[in-house]
């Protein structure tokens, strides 16, 4: 297996699609603890927020990453991002954006394709070149993140 080759395993539809459903599942789960926390069942949506805030910014992340390679227009790319905060939207923007073609291809920045033109292509380029390296400070960006908002607190205060 060549380098180029690697990359074709998780094609930027693949990622994409995979952060997308991942999100819409982690609504559900987040939607169901506020019902059962409302119906004095449980109280579950300390556990399932926290799960459904990491998934959010790993769709987030994927998103952006996907929108460079991709050469989505700005627009498409933050239609992306705010429609996760709209549940279950995730996945029915993923089913448009492939439909419409904008989800093809493999890597382009990935060694042997594409040269980097500018700041962000070239960190994409980088981070393509790098993978193990990229994923695990990826990992330890989102997780300091995370434990930050966990700090701040909810973003909804609750009466």
């Amino acid at each position: 297996m060549t380098k180029t080759e690697k990359f074709r395993t998780v094609s930027p539809r693949v990622l994409f699609r995979s952060f997308a459903v991942a999100e819409m599942f982690t609504w559900a789960g987040l939607i169901t603890a506020l019902v059962l926390r409302a119906l004095d069942v449980a109280n579950l949506v300390p556990i399932i927020g926290g799960i459904h805030g990491f998934v959010f910014l790993c769709y987030s992340a994927s998103t952006i990453f996907v929108w460079i390679n991709q050469r989505w227009r700005f627009r498409l790319g933050l239609t992306g991002l705010l429609l996760a905060i709209v549940p279950f939207a995730t996945v029915p923007f993923e089913i448009v954006v492939d439909r419409k073609g904008l989800l093809t291809g493999d890597w382009r920045l990935a060694p042997g394709g594409e040269p980097p033109q500018g700041f962000t292509e070239h960190v994409q380029a980088w981070v393509l070149r790098h993978v193990l390296v990229s994923i695990v400070l990826l990992v330890l960006l989102v997780t300091a993140l995370f434990i930050t908002l966990l700090w701040l607190g909810p973003p909804v205060p609750r009466d």
